[in-house]
């Protein structure tokens, strides 16, 4: 890949967050490393270019995708520029030109279609170098040239930074493996369908609780989140709000995205009873920075044997869940059944959950017809007698179980204590009851650490996703 500068520059970190590379009398015009060569630009959009240069210059920026329209630029006293600039239906190779008083740089092998953030900690990061499913057959396949990989250093920062050491790389066998399998998988099944390059930009950090991906003042002024303040201190990744907004975020702000896909949670399930508050605070300030109301798809984490009973993955799934109910334009897929090993924190099979993403993507932000793509979630209950009969959302062609015995069901008197109830498909609902408990008024599914839901959707063949009736403060 060709370098993105010119030439050679001495390179200095600066700790008010400003630029990481210095201006020399031999090179006028600086670009963001995110603006560069084999990138992709957000289809049919007014995408932002920006970058360096003298004070006061006059810039000409010029796409082939439309030589005759070129936008002008003006760089401020600070040595700052910034331009917004239209873009057309998919396609390319095109080239970039940006041309001031001393010099001309150009940016090669440009794309124009999509561009989607993949975000969060190890299970967003695990690529087909960790243990993919199928790796050898996987990684082969793996030549998709008009898929883009923007992988953004594991690096935190104490200020916002403006730039960052990272260059975008066309998808092969050889670059595909040390790229997020999520994100690969949902650029494969986006590509196919929509038949648009795809540009997939990681930033990403094994352990990461969510905090440390919000702007710190965010977390800082919101006394909800201050009450339930992460404490988890590790040797290992950053813990402190903003630094991973600093470090892996604003260096490519205010980049156009079509949206971004999410999956995290693990690192917080310490002290979850926030958690859809601090997911409104991040999706939220990501939007407000990038000018953009973009779609946030996220992931349910999947059944694991947590080592301390402290940790409540089923308050942060549930957590989860109203996030996205909470957040407009934000959705989420649960793979509860797709976890495999639940002594392993992170599932193998990767190509599931992308693909699930992309469904939910292509139908939600595409408007695209990909059948069933949501995951039954409980509706209503009914109580007769001794027995409760369960309604449940998007499950119109009704329910399955891969177990006969429908396990993880439990069901609750008035004083409160939960039993495991039998369970049997009931039209398009669930019977369930238990002889100890005559009078039912609460019901749970799943809602352990690591239950594995056996039912799912006869048509969409989805887990249902972990629920409970009950209002009890599960967070103390």
């Amino acid at each position: 890949m060709a370098p993105f500068f010119i030439m050679k520059l001495p390179v200095f970190v600066f700790t008010s967050g400003l630029l990481l590379a210095s201006l020399t009398c031999s090179s006028k015009i600086l670009l963001p490393s995110v603006i560069g060569d084999h990138m992709v630009l957000e289809r049919n959009s007014s995408v932002a270019i920006w970058g360096w240069g003298d004070a006061n210059d006059t810039l000409r920026i010029t796409g082939s995708w439309a030589p005759n329209d070129t936008v002008l630029g003006r760089v401020m006293n600070d040595g700052h520029w910034r331009v917004d600039l239209p873009t057309k239906d998919a396609g390319g190779p095109y080239t970039l030109t940006i041309k001031g008083k001393w010099e001309t740089v150009t940016v090669s092998d440009v794309m124009l279609g999509e561009v989607w953030i993949c975000s969060g900690q190890s299970n967003m990061e695990f690529s087909a170098n960790w243990g993919l499913y199928n790796r050898a057959t996987e990684v082969a396949a793996a030549d998709f040239p008009g898929i883009r990989f923007f992988h953004v250093p594991k690096i935190g920062a104490a200020f916002p930074q403006q730039d960052c050491r990272a260059s975008w790389a066309a998808c092969t066998p050889q670059t595909m493996q040390d790229q997020t399998a999520v994100g690969y998988y949902f650029a494969r099944m986006l590509q196919k369908t929509l038949n648009v390059p795809l540009g997939i930009i990681q930033a990403a950090w094994g352990g990461t609780p969510a905090e440390v991906w919000v702007r710190a003042d965010r977390v800082r002024s919101n006394p909800v989140l201050v009450a339930h303040q992460y404490e988890d201190h590790s040797k290992h990744w950053p813990d402190r709000e903003g630094t991973l907004y600093n470090g892996m975020i604003a260096p490519f702000i205010p980049y156009g995205v079509a949206g971004a896909l999410w999956y995290q949670g693990e690192s917080n399930t310490y002290r979850p009873g926030a958690y859809a508050v601090l997911m409104d605070s991040l999706v939220n300030g990501w939007r407000q920075d990038f000018g953009r109301n973009f779609p946030f798809y996220f992931v349910q984490i999947a059944p694991f044997t947590y080592d301390s009973t402290k940790q409540k993955a089923f308050v942060l799934r549930e957590q989860q869940d109203l996030a996205q109910r909470l957040i407009p334009g934000s959705g989420m897929i649960s793979i509860g059944d797709i976890a495999g090993d639940i002594h392993d924190i992170h599932p193998k099979d990767k190509k599931d959950v992308g693909e699930r993403l992309a469904r939910y993507a292509l139908a939600e932000t595409y408007h695209q017809n990909v059948g069933p793509y949501l995951n039954p979630t409980y509706k209503s209950m009914k109580v007769e007698g001794h027995k409760v009969i369960l309604s449940f959302d998007h499950a119109e062609g009704g329910l399955v179980s891969t177990d006969k015995d429908i396990p993880g069901f439990q069901v609750a008197g008035a004083d409160g204590q939960y039993v495991d109830a039998t369970g049997q498909i009931y039209k398009d609902g669930i019977l369930l009851s238990n002889k100890s408990v005559p009078n039912p008024v609460s019901v749970r599914y799943c809602f352990t650490n690591s239950a594995v839901p056996t039912v799912k959707g006869k048509d969409s063949q989805l887990p249902l996703a972990p629920f409970r009736t009950d209002s009890e403060n599960l967070d103390n």
